[in-house]
């Protein structure tokens, strides 16, 4: 599953990198937790929970239904 989860990830990073954030992968756990780290200008936004939300847990979701939730660490 986290290749799968990397490879979902690399197609959202450049969405991210556009507006000066980033986010790393942290580890992928048995119970469908991800866990990610977002850096740059993603790294204490007003707005960095509805990106983790909305944008990539819902990606991973889509992409990987054994991801239960995202969370930023």
């Amino acid at each position: 599953m986290k290749e799968e989860v990397k490879k979902v990830i690399d197609r959202i990073r450049p969405g991210l990198q556009a507006d000066g954030g980033d986010v790393e992968l942290i580890d992928v756990g048995d119970d469908g937790v991800v866990k990610v780290r977002l850096v740059g200008a993603c790294h204490g936004c007003p707005m960095a929970q509805i990106t983790l939300k909305n944008g990539i847990e819902k990606s991973l979701k889509q992409e990987v239904p054994a991801v239960k939730s995202v969370v930023s660490v």
